[in-house]
């Protein structure tokens, strides 16, 4: 006897993350004896420091094991604050922080609580994959701007004119990106502002989730130091998995205008009502520490892992990498590998050919762009060891030596059809 369960059109609206997705083949073929090095995951390869560790261990301790406010426990609202003091020079106070759990929290409670059928939210692309579902799941219509490697992956002032219209709630802007690893500088900042303030209906949410992971000559500038007049508009969004390498604790904030703030928190007294207790203990150590020695260690190491993989990438006819400016990934280029052929006489006709390609022939595991809005393009993380990413890279050039190159008829064919 089977019954009939009937789905909302809401989840029809949404597909399963593209990463897990990429993330959980690998580990299957893994478990079944494949030799996998699997690049799809965004998250660091370091352990959470001890002293953040130790400080969950004295919580539990302290026996802070009850339910938590909602909107989050006072000390961890207070250490949120006192950062955006200390490091950005900005002021919030408890009613204008919300912790979630995680920044995937924030971002779709906030769409939640401000987005009606058919609201609009501009996405530049590449983006998260989570973005243009979360919005699509809240009745949204995401708009997709695509900024490509001919424009830095960041979008121009002229672009974001061109897609605002009177139903546009939202821009969201990620800096550092993921995937791109592109970093807003100062005048492209204040390019989108000058934009932004002939159209006062539109909010900007700012992903700065790798806000200490960036690889410039000094820190980005702020969003919120170039136009500090749209911060009645604008809803930060951060939290300690990529900076503290915590991902697994779950914390996540966001900081805004009181009364988003308050709508947000609404949306999560009936969604998951306040996070851990012990995660926010941990986070409000790790923000409140004298010794932030771990960030700067890791920003290093993952700026090392960002040139080594850069230079390889590079090295490789067909391939192209712009150096990230920041965040651990590589978004590459692989459009000259589009009308290509298989030793076993498939032809590669887009970026998913190239990516099924590299798990195929060498054991890589990587996502491809179309996950993220822009083909041809796949996306490697660089959270992984030298050693591995000199493996990884080194397997990238062989499978891309072994493809031979069509017929030319037959290659303009395949270009046309990508292209279409």
């Amino acid at each position: 006897m089977t019954s009939a369960i009937t789905l909302s059109q809401r989840v029809h609206r949404v597909k399963l993350s593209p990463n897990a997705a990429a993330s959980a083949h690998a580990a299957e073929l893994a478990a079944q004896g494949r030799d996998i090095i699997s690049l799809t995951t965004g998250e660091p390869d370091f352990d959470t420091p001890g002293a953040i560790k130790q400080a969950a261990i004295t919580a539990l301790a302290r026996g802070e094991t009850r339910y938590t406010p909602t909107q989050g426990t006072a000390a961890l609202r207070r250490a949120i604050g006192t950062k955006y003091t200390r490091e950005n020079g900005l002021d919030y106070g408890a009613s204008q922080i919300i912790v979630s759990n995680g920044g995937k929290q924030v971002i779709y409670n906030a769409m939640a609580a401000t987005l009606d059928e058919g609201d609009e939210v501009i996405i530049p692309a590449p983006y998260w994959p989570s973005f243009p579902d979360i919005v699509r799941v809240n009745g949204g219509s995401p708009v997709i701007v695509p900024c490509g490697i001919g424009t830095g992956y960041r979008l121009s002032a002229q672009a974001l004119e061109e897609a605002i219209t009177a139903r546009t709630r939202w821009l969201v802007l990620n800096t550092p990106g993921n995937p791109s690893g592109a970093v807003y500088g100062r005048d492209d900042l204040a390019a989108l502002a000058a934009v932004l303030r002939r159209h006062r209906h539109v909010l900007v949410l700012l992903d700065e989730l790798y806000e200490h992971i960036w690889f410039t000559p000094e820190a980005p500038p702020h969003w919120l130091h170039v136009a500090p007049d749209l911060k009645d508009r604008t809803l930060l969004v951060n939290g300690a998995s990529k900076t503290y390498a915590m991902t697994g604790w779950r914390i996540g904030w966001g900081a805004g205008p009181a009364a988003l703030v308050q709508a947000i928190t609404v949306i999560q007294s009936q969604a998951s009502s306040g996070p851990n207790s012990l995660g926010q203990a941990a986070v409000a150590a790790a923000l409140e520490s004298a010794d932030q020695s771990f960030v700067a260690d890791a920003r290093a190491a993952y700026a090392r892992r960002a040139r080594l993989v850069t230079d390889a990438i590079n090295a490789v006819p067909g391939l192209e990498l712009l150096p990230p400016g920041g965040s651990f990934f590589a978004f590459v280029h692989c459009g000259g590998l589009i009308g290509r052929v298989r030793p076993d006489g498939r032809p590669v006709r887009c970026d998913a050919d190239v990516t099924q390609w590299l798990l195929e022939a060498e054991g890589v595991a990587a996502v491809d762009g179309s996950a993220y809005g822009l083909s041809p393009y796949f996306r490697i993380s660089t959270a992984a060891s030298d050693t591995v990413l000199t493996q990884a890279t080194a397997r990238i050039a062989r499978a891309v030596a072994a493809l031979r190159a069509a017929h030319p008829s037959a290659a303009d064919e395949v270009v046309q059809e990508a292209a279409g």
